[in-house]
């Protein structure tokens, strides 16, 4: 009934939520594996995990903190310790209080301590707290993985990290490995890993979003160990020099965004551009890879020229130098006389796009640094290997958001301001003349006769005798006769 009420819990926080809020599942182990954790008076483990929930939550938020071991007939795993949507007023006594009364499991009607089942600890919050819909779950444990006390614990490691890797549900996974030294009557230990899963596109973005806020960063201090994915965001690129750009200059904007500047006047917006190539997969060293980058901008896709195609053992958080040759599209940038142009006069035209950098054949390692840090806190533990990457992982792509700014001066538009204020001069005037009455004299027998005329209109002349013998015709340009009686004495002036 307790794991029914697991799900149920979890079930009921999620209904009626936010449309921003991420659901969030904590899985605390309190096996026998973890019995220096719990027996040690000076243990911080409850206290880690009241202040990590603290630190990752936002208001709203469904939380579910659940404790788990193995399931066993009677003794269900995991089970639901706290289900609510997250108060900062209230969470810390709740959370603290759900942990104060949690004790090491015994298996039912025995002495024994229970055991450990990560994997059906992980496939039980996706499936049952999460019901596969997105959000993230949080493992802290030990990483001793020996259901029915099996002693494989490499074996049975694997087994869950082929979870990790191979599970379609969760797209993004990070580990931090701890260091907490703790002594109880059975069992000594130096630390503990808390991991995190983010399950569909959406957990994956929480959880890159949730890294990238220093959320987590204030609880635990060690850099993320990234499991998944390995084929994504590998490395980044720094411009650090700018050569042979008449025109051009890049600068970095915020979000890791390359933003390229163009005078309008460039003819050839091209450039030589150092980078720096950072590693940005820890725990892995890049051994060895090829690689090889395109520009995608303006609807135009173009190869990128790199002084180097290879890049060889590039360990985690270091860079390499890395000379390449970028062409801007010209025909894609509007011409001066544009519509587009003339709007952005005085500011820029700007025209997104995006760098690609792709490794092939890339061969990762895990870092002999991450290495000694596993083996000094689970002295003893295999875990290292299971850190191997998926051997099918042989392709990284990067993306580096690109902004083209094309900086046009106010020339055009000025240039356009003052022809159109002429021609609405020259309107004006017509306008004027057109209605402004003039006076026309023209001679009928020999009679000299001044008649007031509009642009535009035709009014009748009659001789002396009342005849009509022509017509007056007047336009802005001036006046003429038409219709003239054959035999007619009728002229224009005098």
């Amino acid at each position: 009934m307790r794991a029914l009420r697991f799900a149920a819990c979890a079930a009921l926080a999620c209904a009626a939520l936010p449309a921003l809020a991420v659901p969030q599942v904590f899985l605390v182990q309190n096996s026998g594996w973890m019995e220096p954790f719990y027996t040690d008076p000076g243990s911080r483990y409850k206290a880690l995990v009241t202040e990590l929930v603290l630190a990752v939550a936002q208001p709203g938020d469904p939380m579910v903190l659940a404790a788990f071991n193995q399931s066993r007939p009677g003794a269900p795993s995991p089970r639901a310790l706290l289900s609510f949507k997250f108060d900062a007023k209230t969470a810390r006594q709740s959370v603290s209080g759900a942990l104060a009364g949690l004790e090491l499991a015994r298996k039912p009607g025995s002495s024994a301590y229970a055991d450990t089942d990560l994997n059906e600890a992980v496939s039980s919050a996706v499936g049952s707290a999460l019901g596969g819909k997105p959000g993230l779950v949080w493992l802290i444990t030990n990483n001793r993985n020996s259901p029915n006390n099996d002693q494989e614990t490499a074996r049975r490691n694997r087994e869950f990290y082929e979870l990790i890797h191979r599970g379609g549900a969760i797209t993004r996974a990070l580990a931090f490995p701890l260091q907490m030294p703790v002594a109880g009557t059975h069992y000594k230990a130096n630390g503990l890993m808390v991991y995190v899963f983010a399950v569909g596109d959406e957990g994956a973005r929480d959880l890159k979003a949730l890294v990238a806020s220093g959320a987590i960063a204030r609880v635990i201090t060690e850099p993320p160990a990234r499991l998944k994915p390995l084929d994504q965001d590998t490395v980044r690129l720094v411009p650090r020099k700018v050569s042979d750009a008449p025109g051009v200059s890049f600068a970095m904007g915020q979000g890791g965004m390359l933003l390229a500047n163009v005078d309008a006047a460039a003819k050839t917006p091209a450039a030589k551009i150092e980078w720096q190539l950072e590693n940005t997969m820890y725990p892995y060293t890049i051994a060895s890879a090829t690689i090889s980058a395109r520009s995608k901008l303006g609807g135009e896709d173009r190869k990128i020229e790199l002084g180097e195609r290879t890049v060889r053992a590039l360990a985690p958080g270091k860079s390499a130098p890395l000379s390449s040759q970028m062409t801007l599209p010209v025909k894609q940038l509007p011409g001066a006389w544009s519509m587009a142009a003339i709007g952005s006069a005085g500011s820029a035209y700007v025209m997104p796009g995006q760098i690609e950098l792709r490794l092939d054949g890339q061969r990762l390692e895990l870092s002999q640094a991450f290495r000694a840090r596993m083996a000094a806190l689970f002295p003893g533990d295999p875990l290292p290997d299971i850190f191997t990457p998926p051997a099918q992982i042989k392709t990284s792509v990067a993306r580096l958001p690109l902004q083209v700014r094309v900086h046009y001066g106010v020339g055009p538009l000025v240039a356009l301001i003052g022809g159109g204020l002429l021609l609405l001069g020259a309107l004006a005037a017509a306008a004027l003349a057109f209605g402004r009455p003039r006076k026309v004299q023209l001679t009928v027998e020999d009679e000299l006769r001044t008649m007031q005329a509009r642009a535009g209109t035709t009014q009748p002349i009659f001789d002396k005798a009342g005849n009509k013998v022509a017509q007056l015709k007047t336009t802005i340009f001036g006046s003429e006769l038409i219709d003239l009686r054959e035999g007619a004495q009728v002229r224009l002036g005098r």
